[in-house]
């Protein structure tokens, strides 16, 4: 069931800023994977992998660059990362979510950097069909976009093409070893100098909190979207029940090659692999980033999240106790889903209290007491 989003931010509000802010992205690198970790078919993910689904949801255009370039004096703000992050396998048999907190991308996955800021690393991958592709997908994506000839250089076309390559990787290993046949959601989070790069193929989200105002940086990819039913209809897919070819209840996964008439094609397949990209710059008004699987985002709204957030932060600040209140609070909603939640803050010290704008439109009762309401309703 897809249910509206929550209170749409303001008109005009700006929330796109230049690109990459530092210089320092043409520092020289110098790599040395660790042969280890290589068990996967590596041959597979060298191949040259087209992007040709869709494109980024936000481009950086000039204009925003120059903006960008103007207000480089008056913001020197540079986050203070903080990361928690919880899971809880909830009312499922099988625990199939997984997550990724990586503070030092580089020097995580074996690339010595010269006089670069680190490059982090957040992401939540929620499987469906067996855990095999999230945890494939959690292990190789971070080394396939490091070992990437472009990184750090080109990150938006080094992480969707990252996404490709990790996907074909896992339908040899899935020609080896059946058993790894599934599928998994990916939403990923990078975040270098002030600049945030958001990367989704599912339905994970990831929201933003400025000021207390839910920015959604990503959009899930669900059959009810007309964006994506017409991508999946030009490609040959159907929409049945509101499943992706009767099938499936999200339109961008990575694995499931062993659905038949879902990835096969001249053009790909209905089911795409390729993600939806959202690059910002951050100011000292952003917050925290909520990451989360669909399990969450069944019970909250993006707004709702963040206004729970926001409290617990203001009473404890303490970020990986904040997942774990989330969590425990989906569940009292009524949450049946596996459930992850990463959370990344900018800042040392907790949000400010401040009286955020709401929509224009008068409510008699909250989207939590609507959400409440129509669990009781349901039994």
């Amino acid at each position: 069931m897809c249910v509206p989003d929550s209170e749409e931010v303001s008109e005009g509000r700006e929330i796109l800023g230049g690109g990459f802010a530092s210089g320092n992205l043409h520092s020289p690198m110098e790599f040395s994977p660790d042969a280890q970790n290589e068990s996967w078919e590596k041959d597979a993910i060298l191949d040259p992998v087209p992007l040709r689904n869709s494109f980024p949801l936000d481009s950086i255009g000039e204009d925003a660059v120059v903006s960008d370039r103007k207000q480089g004096s008056m913001n020197n703000f540079l986050p203070a990362l903080r990361s928690g992050e919880w899971s809880d396998i909830g009312a499922r048999s099988d625990m199939e979510d997984t997550h990724i907190c990586v503070e030092d991308l580089a020097m995580n996955f074996g690339c010595k950097k010269i006089g670069e800021e680190a490059i982090s690393l957040y992401g939540v991958f929620d499987g469906h069909g067996g855990k095999g592709a999230a945890q494939f997908v959690r292990d190789q994506l971070p080394r396939v976009i490091v070992e990437d000839a472009d990184f750090p250089l080109e990150l938006e076309k080094v992480v969707a093409r990252s996404f490709m390559k990790t996907d074909a990787a896992f339908a040899n290993s899935c020609s080896l070893e059946s058993a790894l046949s599934s599928g998994t959601t990916a939403l990923t989070a990078m975040i270098f100098g002030r600049s945030l790069l958001v990367a989704n193929a599912g339905d994970c989200r990831a929201v933003l909190s400025r000021r207390g105002v839910a920015i959604e940086m990503s959009k899930d990819h669900r059959p009810c979207c007309m964006n994506e039913r017409m991508r999946i209809e030009s490609l040959g897919g159907y929409i049945d029940d509101g499943y992706l070819n009767g099938m499936l209840g999200v339109t961008r996964a990575l694995g499931d090659w062993h659905i038949e008439g879902l990835k096969e094609g001249e053009k790909g397949g209905p089911l795409s692999a390729e993600p939806e990209l959202k690059l910002l710059t951050l100011t000292k008004e952003d917050e925290f980033l909520i990451i989360g699987s669909d399990g969450l985002w069944d019970v909250f709204r993006s707004e709702n999240a963040v206004d729970f957030v926001r409290r617990r932060l203001q009473e404890h600040n303490n970020v990986k106790l904040c997942c774990t209140e989330i969590v425990d609070e989906a569940k009292k909603r009524g949450a049946i889903d596996n459930l992850t939640v990463v959370i990344v803050c900018f800042h040392l010290e907790p949000p400010p209290s401040i009286t955020v704008q709401r929509t224009r439109v008068r409510r008699s009762i909250s989207a939590e007491g609507l959400q409440n309401l129509k669990f009781l309703l349901e039994g």
